[in-house]
């Protein structure tokens, strides 16, 4: 949900590649060609965009409002202080625009039962789709996982579960943020994205993060 090119001496490159320099978090530096296109983008045009990552309307105007950005990890440190920044309400409308999403393909059907009857218990007990980051969590892991944690959090107040998914929501707006950036470039004979800009592609989960 591009990176910074490197250019060598034009009459005597180096015998061994050059390592391009990086941020404290190891990414290249410079602004990479997605990022500008968002910085370019008319307001409206990023707003829509970045509501894709977190549908908070306030959210998305603000970090629309607070471009450019030099580089990725310029936006998702924006990107945090705004989600730390949300208040009840907002909260509430990035959490009424997540939605369930299924087993991974393949899945056996207990499984599949034992999701729907884990996000239909959450959703009566919450109010709204049940949110997780899978970051660090293997494909073949992340159904079991999803399955202990509803049970786990099913256990929470409701004042504790808003914080917890409020955490989750942010980790998931990082990454649904950086596929954005790093969107694949437009092919010739393809519809254009939003304003010029990367759009996820249709019926991809936010991998390796989904809203479940």
């Amino acid at each position: 949900m591009y990176r910074a090119s490197q250019a060598g001496h034009p009459t005597c490159p180096p015998t061994t590649p050059a390592t391009p320099a990086t941020t404290p978090t190891g990414r290249p530096t410079g602004t990479p060609h997605g990022l500008r296109r968002l910085n370019a983008a008319p307001s409206a045009a990023a707003e829509a965009a970045l509501l894709g990552c977190l549908g908070s309307r306030r959210w998305a105007q603000r970090l629309a409002a607070h471009r450019p950005y030099a580089e990725l990890d310029v936006l998702l440190a924006a990107s945090d202080e705004a989600g730390y920044d949300l208040s009840f309400a907002d909260l509430a409308e990035a959490l009424a625009a997540e939605s369930p999403a299924g087993p991974p393909p393949g899945a056996p059907a207990a499984a599949r039962t034992a999701l729907r009857a884990a996000h239909a218990a959450y959703e009566s007990r919450f109010g709204h789709a049940f949110v997780i980051s899978l970051d660090g969590h293997r494909p073949e892991e992340s159904l079991d996982h999803v399955l202990a944690a509803v049970r786990a959090r099913l256990a929470h107040d409701p004042d504790h579960e808003r914080s917890v998914a409020a955490d989750e929501l942010r980790r998931l707006a990082r990454s649904r943020i950086t596929r954005l950036i790093a969107g694949p470039p437009e092919q010739p004979g393809r519809r254009p994205a939003r304003a010029g800009l990367p759009e996820p592609s249709p019926g991809c989960p936010d991998s390796p993060s989904v809203a479940v």
